[in-house]
């Protein structure tokens, strides 16, 4: 059986296209697949986050752009500044010596030092005359402009108050964050763990170059997992049965083999390395995915046609590997309302994700239907938007939830 119809037995109206034995999970469920919150269910109460990581302010740095999540909020350890300081270059001055200064009027300043923007307030200054505001004559300094008291100074506690929250837990760090608690003085943070995901290949030798590892090694990574890549593996039950129950993992994720066929192995090899818990979702596409465990750690099979595989990781495997990375299970994806060009046809019973495109005038417009396979379709949307499986579809005209795929809202 092909990947590209994986977990499809509408031809056989429902019933499953092989003679299921007490031995044989396959298929179970697909005459009535679960639905899609049920699967997020099992997710839930399967998945728990990871313990966070202690990591070290200069380490962070390093791999924020692979999205970096707070696992605590996060609290000003004191007063920023901690005393008054400077908030511009010029002449650190008290406001009382300058009083009646002028441009015809100039004004000695005795005790006049030269301060930086962020120089700590010399002592019985309260007040910054900027350099175009004062005039020297050799070793002399006098004012130009009188100053008011508090006048170019940033004072103790300005910025912030010492156990202010800055971050809440889940929040992505940035670099302003990290600039921020470097001067705060906060050199170690914790984050979210980083799950060790394995993803194995069981598609097995095909024609063509294999597309899902480098595209589920970059999905892993942007929710916060690092890759074990496993495969291509042969369509073999005790084979995929090792590779799935090796220790080591706190994921596992398998693409391809979920289907009906004589071939399609990979819900038998779950079931023998731990066990299946479900097979089958009402979700086009990606029909075919499946849940359960595998050597003590949750598991993930997704479809072998890459479409079905892209959709059944975001919605599933991707809020396992968030959860365990204690991060928003939700969808990562900027959600923006638009507002359809033509009605988006949608079977009912089945949640499915149709493959938009922005038109030049902002509305919505489908790229390709939920039942054709490919990632040309994906690679030319802007987002996807997802239809209920209580709903027929939605009219041309109707305001709908636009998911974007570049993790911008366009």
């Amino acid at each position: 059986m092909t990947a590209a119809r994986a977990g499809d037995d509408s031809a056989t109206g429902g019933r499953l296209p092989f003679a299921a034995t007490p031995s044989d999970v396959r298929g179970r469920g697909f005459s009535s697949r679960a639905s899609l919150p049920v699967m997020e269910g099992w997710i839930d109460a399967a998945v728990t986050p990871l313990p966070p990581r202690a990591v070290a302010l200069a380490d962070l740095a390093a791999t924020l752009a692979e999205g970096v999540v707070l696992a605590a909020p996060l609290t000003a350890p004191g007063d920023w500044p901690p005393a008054d300081r400077a908030a511009r270059d010029g002449v650190a001055v008290a406001s009382s010596d300058t009083l009646g200064a002028g441009s015809y009027n100039p004004v000695p300043l005795p005790d006049a030092v030269t301060v930086a923007a962020g120089e700590p307030m010399p002592l019985g200054a309260d007040a910054i005359l900027p350099v175009e505001c004062i005039q020297t004559d050799g070793p002399f300094v006098e004012a130009l402009d009188s100053a008011a008291p508090g006048e170019g100074v940033e004072r103790q506690g300005e910025g912030l108050r010492g156990g202010t929250v800055l971050r809440v837990a889940g929040h992505r760090l940035r670099p302003q964050d990290l600039g921020l608690l470097a001067a705060l003085g906060i050199d170690t943070v914790r984050v979210g763990a980083r799950p060790w995901v394995r993803v194995v290949l069981a598609g097995g030798p095909r024609s063509g170059p294999e597309t899902l590892g480098a595209m589920l090694t970059a999905l892993v990574a942007r929710d916060g997992g690092v890759v074990e890549l496993v495969g291509p593996l042969p369509a073999d039950r005790t084979v995929l049965a090792a590779a799935y129950a090796a220790p080591g993992a706190d994921l596992l994720i398998s693409a391809g083999r979920t289907g009906v066929g004589d071939d399609d192995v990979a819900p038998l090899a779950l079931a023998d390395a731990g066990g299946l818990a479900l097979h089958g979702v009402a979700l086009r596409p990606g029909d075919s995915a499946a849940l359960g465990t595998a050597g003590g750690a949750p598991a993930v099979l997704l479809p072998g046609e890459p479409m079905a595989c892209l959709t059944a990781y975001e919605l599933l495997a991707g809020r396992a590997v968030r959860r365990l990375a204690g991060r928003d299970p939700a969808l990562p994806h900027p959600a923006v309302p638009a507002v359809t060009v033509r009605k988006l046809v949608s079977e009912i019973g089945c949640t499915e994700l149709h493959r938009v495109r922005r038109t030049a005038d902002g509305l919505v417009e489908p790229v390709a239907s939920p039942h054709r396979p490919g990632l040309a379709g994906a690679v030319l949307a802007d987002g996807f938007v997802l239809i209920p499986a209580d709903s027929e579809g939605v009219p041309a005209g109707a305001t709908v939830t636009l998911r974007c795929f570049d993790g911008t809202s366009l």
